[in-house]
């Protein structure tokens, strides 16, 4: 049994003693901690806070005792059951609500499950919140209304038809383009929300053939739930058959978007964002944002249309961040991850299907031709272990002062750009180890320099 406290919310797997796994009590303990932070932080006058969860088999067990705590706190609960991350983040803004809690443990197998928590904006908390959640919840400093002050209740399913209809509204979502394409679609929901939303947006966006894998949002998902190539067997032979044009992978919260050509070959999850980009660039020209650990090929694209891109630490509360304060016009992460400030600041997967179906239907060219024309750089993912006494961050400051002479970014970590590759080092917070990340123009370079990085760590390790 897990259960994991950080900054992002409360994580674990079902079941266990208390603090063992996510079970009842911490439940209450952690949501009750959000309500009180929201009590006293939130800056718009409304008692309502939004409730939505994935399609796992924990989640109705999950929501209840959300649900009832809030209550408990005084709340009124808006709850849109069964629904994606970003259908959740539009529902706190179209509501008007002080916040809202995703259930929802993402990309981790049916076991878990999660309370991802947002402010009024639709957004997620930010450090300083999170820990101050964290502190509420340890010192149990919290108190539930009394019978007169009670929260109230309503149950609203209008919201996953809400959420296309905004994106069916989005300037650059051209409809008609796509109807006239008569794109083939074929989609892999690994048995969560994504069936129930993305056949209907697909439909709306007027795709008349849709072959669907694992739609049925039973929580029992058919693969590993990480959209990774490894996890991707089944859809990618389907695709080899011939039977669609494009296909469209999630995760359980439909916030990452990974895709497949029409010849059963992975498009690369780092190029999702960068393809969206060159369409969004292309009609609305501006900056760039995307986490350090993500491709160079925005860069390159943004530096196409003139104009700058910028870095942000890993995690999607500083991509955005980062986002406001360039006024970039699109960004995100490489795993999937499309954030388009037009729509709403937090990845979104249908918002990055509907965009890409325009561009595809725009380029007139298959799928695999258009990965083509973008520049191509491959990832090598390694890590090096050390042991609890290792001082970490002596470590990341010496291979810093050893690589001066390159292009160090030292906001999350220290990464080395080098002219024609990169190597990203950044230190778990949970264990002694160094994750390394490194990017060239070939698998084996990608390797080559991040296996050369890791010699250097382990001789400073010594």
């Amino acid at each position: 049994m897990t259960l994991i406290k950080s900054i992002s919310g409360i994580r674990g797997t079902i079941g266990g003693g208390a603090g063992v796994g996510l079970n009842p009590l911490d439940i209450v303990k952690f949501t009750s901690a959000y309500a009180t932070l929201i009590r006293k932080t939130c800056t718009v006058k409304s008692n309502k806070i939004v409730v939505g969860r994935d399609a796992r088999i924990s989640g109705e067990m999950v929501k209840n005792v959300v649900v009832g705590t809030l209550m408990g706190m005084g709340w009124d609960v808006i709850d849109i059951d069964l629904a994606s991350t970003p259908t959740t983040e539009l529902a706190v803004t179209m509501e008007g609500a002080s916040g809202g809690i995703i259930l929802t443990a993402s990309h981790n197998p049916k076991q878990w499950n999660a309370l991802k928590l947002l402010n009024e904006r639709g957004e997620f908390l930010n450090a300083a919140e999170g820990n101050e959640v964290l502190r509420i919840a340890e010192a149990e400093e919290f108190e539930f209304a009394d019978v007169d002050h009670l929260g109230s209740y309503r149950k609203d399913l209008t919201y996953n038809q809400k959420h296309i209809d905004s994106v069916l509204a989005l300037n650059l979502v051209d409809v008609e383009a796509i109807r006239k394409a008569n794109f083939r679609v074929a989609i892999d929901c690994v048995n969560s929300v994504g069936g129930i939303i993305l056949p209907e947006l697909l439909k709306q966006l007027g795709v008349q053939h849709i072959e669907k894998l694992y739609c049925e949002p039973t929580g029992d998902f058919q693969h590993n739930p990480e959209p990774l190539e490894k996890n991707l067997g089944d859809i990618m032979n389907l695709m080899k058959g011939g039977k669609a044009d494009v296909a469209f992978v999630v995760d359980p919260d439909v916030d990452r978007l990974a895709m497949i050509c029409e010849d059963g070959k992975m498009y690369g999850e780092e190029y999702t964002l960068v393809s969206v980009a060159d369409y969004v660039l292309k009609h609305t020209p501006g900056n760039t944002v995307s986490n350090l650990s993500s491709t160079r090929a925005l860069r390159d694209v943004t530096r196409k249309y003139g104009k700058e891109y910028f870095a942000s630490a890993v995690g999607e509360v500083n991509v955005t961040t980062k986002m406001k304060e360039v006024g970039a016009v699109i960004g995100g992460e490489g795993n999937g991850g499309v954030i388009y400030p037009e729509s709403h600041y937090g990845r979104d997967a249908l918002v990055g299907i509907a965009l890409f179906l325009s561009h595809l239907a725009h380029e007139g060219k298959k799928v695999s031709e258009l990965r083509a024309t973008y520049p191509s750089y491959f990832m090598a993912k390694n890590r090096v272990d050390l042991t609890p006494e290792t001082d970490v961050d002596a470590i990341l400051a010496k291979v810093k002062e050893l690589y001066k002479d390159e292009e160090i970014n030292d906001i999350d970590g220290v990464k080395i750009d080098f002219a024609d590759k990169w190597v990203h080092l950044r230190k778990s917070n949970t264990e002694p180890i160094i994750r390394v990340y490194s990017e060239a123009s070939t698998p084996e370079e990608a390797e080559e320099i991040g296996q050369k990085i890791m010699k250097v760590i382990e001789d400073l390790a010594k």
